[in-house]
């Protein structure tokens, strides 16, 4: 199977979908001629033109409240929203009317429109570039939430939000994109609420999102090598959540971490953890422990900025004392 980079497979999925549905178009800034600042979008103007690919001036409320008033009529738009943290300037387009709609319209509207947009700290880009938000728009009822892991992944779930007649939001890790994994040069689709078993493991169970997923896969290599046995469950999206695998996998391991990019307070190591808690508490040889980023702004000193967020190091320490019945106390 080929293998292409996390932006390519974006690029493909957009370029699949507009030829396969006319509907379909692209909103957002540079997303045209510039192809975004990550580059992801190039060559899509040249095929489909500046009416199907539009660049729009700086204004997000704007542009995205167009999206949401395009999708109840009839195409489905595709938002770029340049970075996840941008999301603060378009929670009432986003959340009080992409996501109520149907329901404020007694079912007779729909909004089926992606807002693909990033997270993730590490770029040096400071605090106001470097946020990982997604647990936001999770907490809103009417919106569906995707993280992709890889290529193969952004791919798939792509294709699937465009499909999908709700409000999608998509978030890429933003260090990913020149990432390569294997991608099939035919058709396919990943369906939401399916979680993906990454790799077996009977010790403990290790549940990771986006970018996460590789630092889990790095930990339960440098587990295995001291013989420890790591699941690793990539969920895929987090809205709607496969939680039935999650629940299967801590009843198997007994033990779990959840990892996660965004802050640990109040966020989706939190949901996820609790779920697990109250499904399968009396499988459990220890609690469910959690590892997201430090509740600071992100800061802009590398150094500093490298210690916010989990790694391979700090799950592979915390699945050490867990296995070895250490008793842990949450951050």
């Amino acid at each position: 199977m080929r293998e292409i980079t996390l932006s390519q497979a974006v690029n493909e999925a957009l370029r699949e979908e507009m030829r396969r549905d006319e509907t379909v178009f692209i909103i957002g800034e540079d997303v045209a001629e510039a192809g975004t600042p990550f580059k992801v979008l190039a060559g899509l103007v040249d095929e489909f033109g500046t009416g199907r690919v539009i660049d729009t001036p700086i204004s997000e409320p704007g542009f995205v409240g167009m999206a949401v008033g395009a999708a109840m009529t009839g195409t489905r738009p595709v938002v770029d929203l340049m970075f996840g943290d941008f999301l603060f300037l378009v929670m009432d387009q986003l959340c009080n009317q992409a996501a109520k709609i149907h329901y404020m319209s007694g079912g007779t509207l729909r909004v089926p429109m992606v807002l693909r947009t990033n997270l993730g700290a590490t770029r040096r880009s400071a605090a106001q570039h470097s946020q990982s938000l997604h647990a936001l728009v999770a907490h809103i009822p009417g919106l569906k939430v995707a993280l992709p892991s890889s290529a193969y992944e952004a791919k798939g779930l792509m294709k699937t939000a465009i499909r999908e007649n709700n409000p999608v939001v998509i978030f890429e890790d933003k260090l990913m994109y020149n990432d390569k994994a294997p991608v099939p040069e035919e058709e396919y689709l990943i369906p939401f609420g399916v979680a993906n078993v990454k790799r077996e493991g009977r010790d403990i169970t290790l549940i990771a999102t986006s970018s996460m997923v590789q630092v889990c896969e790095k930990a339960a290599e440098t587990l295995a090598a001291e013989g420890i046995s790591a699941e690793v469950i990539d969920p895929r999206t987090i809205v709607p959540l496969d939680t039935e695998t999650l629940i299967a996998s801590a009843k198997k391991t007994s033990r779990v971490i959840v990892v996660d990019e965004g802050h640990q307070s109040f966020g989706v190591t939190s949901e996820i953890a609790s779920r697990i808690n109250e499904a399968a508490f009396y499988h459990l040889d220890a609690p469910v422990m959690r590892l997201g980023a430090m509740d600071v702004p992100v800061p802009f000193s590398p150094a500093l900025e490298d210690l916010t967020v989990p790694t391979p190091e700090k799950v592979v320490e915390m699945a050490r004392r867990l296995c070895a019945g250490e008793m842990i106390h949450a951050a």
